[in-house]
């Protein structure tokens, strides 16, 4: 077919240099998709690099604590990730000795491991004939074929697949499914792509018909939650403090943080020395209360939007299971404390 042959040759010119790109080894492969889940690769990059050199194999990733793993993820985000990556390596470490899953319908299983992952594992290492399906994918397709259906969407999921599954040539798939995911990225790009250069320009229907700005279509969720941070720094006067591990259903499970007072709007100084959740906790600790960012801090995340103040209160009380203010770089974190830490500390 015209469309993965002139996919196919310009993936020839224009392959990029990725360090798994140089193996077909599952593991890389598995690592790096799960790392490039919802991430661009100049942000992941680092991260691929980092945990290929301190986990060289599924093993010694198996063998590493989750809280080793989560701190070495800090700053990626969508943590529930690392912890999948995690459970899955000792699951095939414990259950298939090291050795990963051939088939698509067996590699679905993994924990973590969606219909993208398992198409990109089992097409790149094992050549099966599945194909991928992602941001870049749609985008190539949506475009060239003008489809105007939903990408985010049961009946867009289908479409997409049944296409892109039609389009496969007859070998080499994973080489051809990773040409299209490039070319979306580097060619057709999500934002002023350079159609004039395109070797798909003449039968692309969004060209034609003056949609490349607007597919693919995807249905917005305009439904952000607000919420309110208040994260309570204790501190002696040798300079010890409090983390508390993050274990409930929600974001940064798992993680460690600063003792947390949430509360439904933006507070002042007053309004929280007289909160009940805080009177109840640090109530008998207040020796002295301050807000260490004037300005409240705002993190953005995929359906939450967050507001974030941290107030230090001084005590000359010994504190259970206190921790050196030093100590606290070596916890994993979610990037905002971390970054706060590292601020505080200069």
């Amino acid at each position: 077919m015209d469309f993965n042959l002139r996919v196919a040759e310009w993936y020839r010119s224009h392959k990029r240099p990725l360090p798994w790109r140089e193996s077909k080894e599952p593991y890389k492969i598995w690592l790096s998709e799960v790392i490039l889940q919802q991430t661009q690769i100049k942000q992941g990059l680092p991260y691929y690099l980092k945990f290929i050199k301190k986990y060289p194999s599924v093993f010694e990733l198996a063998k590493a604590s989750e809280d080793e793993i989560l701190k070495n993820w800090q700053g990626l985000g969508y943590y529930s990730r690392a912890r999948n990556l995690h459970t899955t390596a000792k699951h095939i470490v414990d259950k298939f000795d090291g050795i990963f899953p051939n088939s698509y319908k067996d590699l679905i299983k993994l924990k973590g491991v969606g219909d993208y992952t398992a198409s990109a594992i089992a097409s790149i290492c094992f050549e099966e004939s599945v194909a991928v399906l992602d941001g870049n994918v749609y985008r190539v397709l949506s475009r060239y074929f003008g489809i105007h259906t939903p990408i985010n969407t049961g009946k867009g999921f289908r479409e997409f697949k049944t296409l892109a599954t039609k389009l496969l040539p007859l070998s080499q798939f994973g080489d051809y499914n990773q040409a299209v995911m490039d070319f979306g990225a580097k060619q057709c790009k999500p934002v002023s792509p350079d159609c004039r250069k395109c070797t798909l320009s003449e039968k692309c229907i969004a060209l034609s018909d003056g949609f490349v700005k607007t597919l693919p279509i995807k249905i917005k969720n305009n439904k952000i939650l607000k919420r309110y941070f208040n994260f309570i720094i204790l501190k002696t006067i040798n300079n010890r403090t409090i983390l508390e591990k993050r274990l409930q259903k929600d974001i940064w499970k798992e993680l460690y943080q600063f003792p947390l007072i949430e509360t439904k709007v933006s507070i002042t100084k007053k309004s929280l020395i007289l909160n009940d959740d805080f009177k109840s906790r640090f109530g008998n600790k207040l020796k002295s209360i301050k807000l260490l960012n004037s300005k409240q801090i705002i993190q953005n995340l995929s359906h939450q939007k967050l507001h974030i103040k941290f107030w230090e209160i001084q005590i000359d009380k010994k504190l259970k299971n206190s921790i050196d203010w030093k100590q606290t770089k070596s916890y994993a974190l979610p990037i905002v404390i971390a970054e706060f830490i590292n601020n505080f500390s200069k």
